[in-house]
């Protein structure tokens, strides 16, 4: 497997791309270094919104042309936008690269937004769509109870406030200021030429370019440990346990990413066993993590019904507390850690995920680790290490309570057991 290959384009684009043998695809994704964190409050939800505007028609395609053109292809167009970057994406033939890269930066760089107010619509419908959903909107709330009034506390897809009256004018000014020179990376993974992809994308940019206006807001100082909860006749109680994580740089990521895997991040998982397997007190249960420039956030996620909160949070904090103890099990840590390890590999089969990995990593300026030193370095993680994360990241008095469901007084009487100062404080 050949090293990738990244060029630097004048403008400061970067072009970084991994040949691959054996494979008639290609994967292109034009990544953007701007996402819901970098807003102004006045403006939320706008880099989603853009990315959204950015299908609806080119100075050279109409939106029926884009819809046409990549159904013809057999490929797959898509797009996400995040609390720190906005990606467009394809999987293409190998044949069609070309004709893919031009309608994409065609897209990406010269949107019309001519269609502002039929899609305002569809956006502000995606958000009631994530409002009537508990599963999805208890992590907003969780972001909110850590971040408090940061830009990290916000839901990436924006307010309806702010999206029933943002103007044409402002969303070009935003688009106009971030999606500019060093804040663009293309990647590309499969079977393309790194020369041949450089000069055509050189070409489609040419001499248009500008100063970046993005404006992040770096997290100064952790709010203390914060409480939300949203009253909703559900049949169940939504919950998550929340906290400050670290930075994508961290050399703990390693660590953290098998403690995921120890306590809710497979199915042989601590809580997946104990609250679903053995007592059958939910459906769904699970750890997550997302690591940002300066900080991250932890948490875990369970659904279940009302005579089962109270004896759900407190499995789930007794879990955390023995592995933070010290008290892993034996053969724990290397399941984990085999179970990184085939992921990983298992991975690499698609060109998507290679160019996604090769993509986010450029445009978050972080290392681009080697598959042979990233299982070298998950395999040199000691039981001390994940124990250590454990006890900084996940102790009981750092986490912050989201919930939704039918009756408050259970919720805050549930969480008093795991943070008795989050039930006071609330």
């Amino acid at each position: 497997m050949r090293e990738p290959e990244i060029t630097t384009l004048p403008g400061g684009e970067r072009i970084a791309t991994e040949p691959l043998r054996g494979v008639r695809s290609a994967a292109l994704g034009l990544w953007i270094a701007t996402g819901s964190r970098d807003e102004p409050s006045s403006r939320a939800g706008v880099s989603h919104f853009i990315e959204h505007l950015l299908f609806k028609g080119s100075s050279r395609y109409s939106a029926q042309d884009i819809a046409e053109l990549f159904d013809a292809m057999g490929g797959e167009l898509n797009a996400a936008t995040s609390r720190e970057t906005t990606v467009v994406y394809t999987r293409i033939p190998d044949d069609r690269v070309e004709q893919a890269l031009d309608a994409m930066t065609d897209m990406v760089f010269a949107p019309s937004f001519d269609d502002v107010d039929s899609e305002r619509e569809v956006v502000l419908e995606e958000i009631a769509m994530v409002d009537d959903n508990p599963q999805d909107l208890v992590h907003d709330l969780a972001a909110e109870a850590v971040f408090g009034s940061h830009p990290l506390g916000r839901p990436v897809i924006g307010r309806a406030e702010v999206i029933a009256k943002v103007s044409p004018r402002a969303l070009r000014s935003y688009h106009g200021g971030a999606y500019v020179g060093p804040n663009v990376v293309l990647a590309a993974s499969g079977h393309v030429s790194h020369d041949r992809l450089v000069d055509l994308f050189a070409a489609r940019r040419g001499s248009r370019n500008g100063d970046s206006r993005v404006r992040r807001s770096l997290l100064a100082r952790v709010p203390k440990p914060g409480y939300r909860f949203l009253r909703r006749r559900t049949e169940q109680y939504h919950v998550v346990l929340a906290g400050p994580g670290i930075a994508r740089d961290d050399e703990r990521r390693y660590a953290v990413s098998l403690l995921d895997a120890i306590l809710g991040g497979s199915a042989s998982s601590r809580l997946f066993q104990e609250i679903r397997e053995k007592r059958g007190m939910a459906y769904s249960v699970y750890t997550y993590g997302s690591q940002y420039a300066e900080t991250g956030q932890v948490g875990v996620y369970v659904g279940t019904r009302e005579e089962n909160l109270a004896e759900c949070l407190a499995v789930t904090a007794d879990e955390l507390v023995d592995v933070a103890s010290g008290n892993l099990r034996p053969g724990e840590l290397e399941r984990a850690k085999e179970n990184l390890e085939g992921r990983l590999l298992l991975s690499l089969e698609s060109t998507s995920n290679r160019m996604t990995r090769l993509g986010r990593a450029l445009i978050t300026d972080v290392e681009l680790v080697s598959v042979d030193e990233t299982i070298r370095r998950v395999r040199a993680v000691t039981e001390e290490d994940v124990t250590e994360a454990a006890a900084s990241l996940f102790a009981l008095e750092r986490l912050s309570a989201a919930g939704i469901g039918p009756r408050e007084t259970r919720f805050r009487a549930a969480i008093a057991r795991v943070n008795p100062a989050l039930g006071e404080r609330a």
